[in-house]
């Protein structure tokens, strides 16, 4: 009879706020944030810190990557790495439309004025524009040789800016767009004639991003040279030179009268590093830059009578230097930096991923809001002076942080999980933090400041964690106080790199880099009248090298101890001697677990092998290549032999340790998994990314069976064979919009079986 398993399926994920990956936009009203948070989106109200929807598709597993939003504020387009890129409605939280055309991760979206275009930008160096409303691909544009990173829509001008666009087609052919790219070039695309018209060829490094007023009057390029490059728009001259060159005038003009866009001076920054973000107030009065140092640079646009008085004062002093006529003419001449001037600088808690304004002015202040690359989103208010004053005749202070969401997920990547008892508490502990989460909803129950954690465990009945860190510590913390009770210091100033609750319950082991393992036995004291638990240390067993994990075996007989040899030990609990030696792994043993009837013994290694060893005799029954990259951690599941691993090619394995079987692999994680914990009794398993997540996969009641997963693998496999066949296969000729995926090979199957049919009938 075949074998069958209980299906694992995703229950959720939580501790995600923003992912570096991608980027966070204002809605239409100021109020929530459109967040990129790994493979979904969230809806963060910003001032509440609450999450107010997610947008996920269960056919997706790729991390979103970019996010445009709408002129209409209901509409948002969401790029993922796979290269396709989804519509969703803010109102109803659900996808409209799946576009596939880009072979690479997008990289940049911008709707046009209508709403009814998209323009989409991606690594594969093409740029696409889509027909939202028809929800189809028009055309593709070719001619940057490296990854798009920036793109903006010009209207024409002879289109007036209140006139409607009868329909799509008629809005992508009319206009123009701008686009930036890695390969140092920034192209200006006529929409009519689906060609570039003009490409500026002067910046010396990759361009990072661009970003047009709204009067379409300036373009701002931002490298990763210290300034900032400002060029002039002029698209109404390529207009009544296109006119007249359908009427067969202009045929003879220089190549200059086709230069829509003059160079205009350049604005320094404050900042040194690469520009990470370009972004125009709607107003057009204020721009703001960030930089990948820390700060956010926020630049004003001086009106007319400033810049007149400025222009004034310059005259003055060439005048009184006695400059020559040549020098007065210069001092004539406006440039980028008289107009755009440094206002006011934000400075960041973490390197900023991307900013966004609100839409308009809030208690004399303009709202940025900044995604970091540590989990966090920021919203700062910065002073604005009332209309009609100037900087100077308003005092105006520094940017203050109106509000955040922070609280809901770790700075940095959680390292060690741990589960209480009853399986309802999950305590994630990463480098500075320490958060209790309940497992079924994902919210988090207390957040305490702990040291640089390597190691976790829960206490006997749930009320106290113990976490091991970096600095050989031991800190001791009460959940219901939200409280640190004590500190102790374990192992000599070097790392604590495992934590093992006795069987016994009345104690704990630990095992650090002084290479030592240490017993402690819990403890009540009295302290100011009150009782409260104290760890007593027992006993020390010294080892020849450094320990990296240690476990007991569930019969209170057998303790196993990995060290940095490559080599695991297992002595007897009670008198610590020696009862076996395991030899085979060619790299240390960084995770290992013992199953619920201490017969068998699992071992995962950083060469990348996960060994199965009988306790009886110390036999090695299976050595398993488990994961492509080093394996982090290994669990048993309570009452069987199955056992889960983990390792940094991102992937959460089952295996059945009697036939030495993969039974499933769960990969939708995005990073290296570092720890791994499993409940009671199997009923689900939680683990902790490098991309700072923390996922559940539930056990549901669909039977699989081990054959038949090989089988569905093996057919995604082939069917990514195939698409990438079909999509080579005219890479260099073709121009549509559109690319081969299965859905659509199989249609069009489908359409050839229906014709044919249609020929016999």
């Amino acid at each position: 009879m075949v074998k069958s398993y209980l299906r694992y399926s995703e229950r959720g994920v939580f501790g995600v706020i923003a992912s570096p990956s991608g980027n966070a936009v204002f809605d239409h009203s100021g109020k929530l944030s459109i967040t990129a948070a790994l493979e979904s989106v969230i809806v963060w109200d910003i001032k509440k810190g609450t999450q107010v929807g997610r947008w996920s598709d269960s056919d997706n597993k790729a991390e979103v990557t970019c996010i445009g939003r709408s002129p209409n504020g209901k509409d948002y387009a969401v790029g993922y790495a796979d290269g396709t890129i989804r519509l969703f409605d803010l109102d109803s939280n659900t996808v409209k439309v799946v576009l596939s055309g880009h072979r690479g991760r997008v990289t940049a979206l911008e709707f046009d004025r209508t709403g009814m275009v998209l323009a989409s930008g991606a690594r594969d160096t093409d740029m696409i524009l889509w027909d939202v409303v028809g929800e189809v691909g028009l055309y593709r544009l070719r001619g940057h040789k490296d990854e798009i990173t920036g793109i903006a829509f010009v209207a024409s001008g002879t289109t007036t800016a209140g006139a409607e666009a009868p329909s799509a087609l008629h809005a992508s052919s009319a206009g123009y767009v701008v686009s930036s790219s890695k390969d140092t070039l920034v192209k200006l695309w006529d929409l009519r004639g689906r060609h570039c018209v003009q490409t500026l060829a002067t910046h010396r490094s990759e361009v990072w991003g661009l970003a047009v007023s709204p009067d379409g009057r300036l373009l701002v390029t931002g490298t990763s040279e210290s300034s900032l490059r400002v060029w002039t728009l002029d698209v109404a001259k390529l207009d009544s030179l296109t006119s007249d060159r359908g009427e067969g005038e202009g045929a003879d003009l220089a190549s200059s009268d086709w230069e829509a866009i003059s160079e205009y001076g350049a604005v320094q920054r404050a900042s040194s590093d690469r520009v990470v973000g370009l972004k125009f107030h709607p107003s057009g009065q204020y721009f703001a830059c960030a930089g990948a140092d820390k700060q956010v640079e926020v630049f004003r646009a001086r009106q007319q009578s400033e810049i007149k008085k400025k222009m004034a004062r310059r005259q003055k002093r060439q005048r009184e230097k006695g400059a020559a006529e040549d020098a007065d003419d210069a001092a004539d001449t406006v440039t980028a930096s008289d107009e755009l001037t440094p206002f006011k600088i934000i400075r960041t808690s973490a390197k900023p991923v991307s900013l966004d304004f609100g839409p308009a002015e809030v208690n004399s202040a303009i709202h940025v809001l900044v995604a970091q690359n540590n989990n966090s989103l920021h919203l700062w208010a910065v002073p604005v002076p009332p209309p009609g004053k100037t900087t100077k005749q308003a005092a105006l202070g520094e940017p203050a942080l109106a509000s955040s969401v922070e609280m809901l997920g770790h700075r940095s990547e959680p390292r060690a999980l741990a589960l209480s008892s009853d399986n309802e508490l999950v305590a994630s502990a990463a480098n500075k933090s320490l958060r209790v989460w309940n497992a079924l909803t994902g919210s988090c129950v207390r957040t305490l400041e702990c040291g640089t954690a390597v190691c976790a465990a829960f206490l006997p009945g749930d009320q106290h964690i113990v976490v091991g860190t970096r600095d050989g510590q031991l800190e001791l913390y009460d959940i219901p106080a939200a409280a640190l009770v004590e500190t102790f210091d374990a192992h000599d100033g070097a790392a604590c790199w495992s934590i093992d609750v006795r069987t016994d319950g009345k104690g704990l082991v630990t095992g650090g880099a002084d290479k030592s393992v240490k017993f402690w036995d819990f403890e009540l004291v009295r302290d100011n009248g009150r009782r409260r638990m104290t760890l007593v240390h027992v006993k020390t067993l010294k080892m020849a090298d450094d320990v990296l994990a240690v476990k007991m075996s569930p019969d209170a007989r057998l303790l196993a101890v990995a060290l940095l040899d490559c080599t695991v030990k297992v002595f007897y609990a009670d008198s610590l001697k020696l009862f076996l030696s395991l030899y085979g792994h060619r790299l240390p043993v960084a995770s290992l677990d013992i199953s619920s009837d201490s017969t068998l013994l699992v071992t995962g290694s950083a060469d990348k092998s996960v060994k199965l060893w009988g306790l009886d005799f110390g036999d090695c029954h299976r050595s398993i290549l488990a994961h492509q990259e080093p394996v982090t951690a290994v669990r048993f599941v309570w009452g069987t032999h199955y056992f889960f691993s983990a390792g940094k090619d991102k992937l959460v394995q089952q295996w059945n340790g009697d036939n030495f079987q993969r039974i499933q692999r769960l990969d939708q994680c995005h990073g290296d998994v570092w720890a791994l914990a499993v409940a009671k009794h199997g009923n689900f398993v939680v683990a902790s990314s490098q991309d700072r997540s923390i996922r559940v996969w539930e056990k549901t009641d669909e039977p699989l069976f081990v054959e038949e997963e090989r089988e569905r693998e093996l057919e995604e496999m082939y069917d990514r064979g195939i698409e990438q066949e079909a999509n080579a296969a005219d890479v260099d000729e073709e121009t549509h919009a559109g690319k081969a995926t299965m859905d659509s090979l199989k249609a069009g199957e489908r359409i050839i079986d229906a014709l044919d049919v249609a020929d016999e009938e």
